[in-house]
C-alpha cells in the first residue's frame, strides 16, 4: 500500500473508536505502529496492519502504549491484582497462577502491546527478535521491543501457532476468528469491529 494518510487516519479514529479525541500518548502509539509497518511491512496485506492495530487497542485498554497486565504501575501491584482475581474465582481458565514471583524474584505476567506471558515465551520471542527479555522482563514494556514482539509474533504465529496469513489472504478476510492468533475467541467479535474501523482508517492513502 502507499503511505498512510495520517490526518485522515486520526480523523476517522475520532469519528469511530475515539469519540472524545486522541491523547498525545495514543497518537504516539499509533504512529509507532504505522511507522514500523511503512518501514518494514508495507508490501504485506494491509488487513494485517488493521488487525494488529485492533489487537493493540484491545490488549492495552485503548492506550496504545505497552502495559503490564491489569494496567498496574508496578510488578507487585500486577501480581496482587491477578492473585486477588484468581482467588475470587474470576479467572476460571487459569490452572497455574503464572503471575507469581519465580525463584529469581521475577514475574512473568503479561506485558507489552500484546500481552506476552510465561518465561519460556519471553525467552523464545526475545531470541526471535534479538532482544534480551529475560534478564529484565520489563524491557517488554518499552516501545521498540513491544513493537517487535507484536509484529513478529502475529506474523509468524508465535503466540498460538496461528498467524495473520491464516485469516487474511487474497481470497479470505476472517476478522472474527483472527483473534485465535493471540487468545482463542476472547472478545473476538468486539476486536473484529475495531479492526474494521482501523481498516477503513488506513484505506485512504497518500
Amino acid at each position: 500500500m502507499s503511505r498512510i494518510n495520517r490526518d485522515f487516519f486520526k480523523e476517522h479514529l475520532q469519528d469511530t473508536l475515539f469519540p472524545h479525541g486522541l491523547k498525545p500518548s495514543q497518537i504516539e502509539g499509533h504512529d509507532a505502529i504505522l511507522d514500523t509497518w511503512e518501514r518494514s511491512h508495507a508490501k504485506e496485506d494491509d488487513r494485517w496492519l488493521a488487525y494488529m492495530l485492533a489487537t493493540a487497542f484491545h490488549e492495552t485498554a485503548r492506550t496504545l502504549q505497552p502495559v503490564r497486565e491489569t494496567l498496574a504501575v508496578s510488578d507487585e501491584q500486577a501480581a496482587k491484582r491477578l492473585e486477588t482475581a484468581w482467588q475470587a474465582g474470576k479467572l476460571p481458565w487459569v490452572k497455574t497462577p503464572y503471575w507469581r514471583r519465580d525463584g529469581d524474584g521475577k514475574y512473568w505476567f503479561g506485558r507489552g502491546l500484546v500481552q506476552l506471558t510465561h518465561k519460556e515465551n519471553y525467552a523464545e520471542l526475545g531470541k526471535r527478535i534479538g532482544v534480551d527479555l529475560t534478564t529484565d522482563p520489563n524491557v517488554a514494556l518499552t516501545m521498540a521491543p513491544a513493537l517487535q514482539v507484536m509484529f513478529y509474533g502475529m506474523i509468524n504465529g508465535s503466540f498460538t501457532k496461528r498467524r495473520l496469513a491464516d485469516f487474511f489472504d487474497k481470497g479470505k478476510a476472517d476478522w472474527v476468528h483472527a483473534r485465535q492468533i493471540v487468545n482463542g475467541l476472547d472478545r473476538a467479535a468486539d476486536i473484529a469491529g475495531y479492526a474494521r474501523a482501523y481498516y477503513a482508517a488506513i484505506s485512504y492513502t497518500m
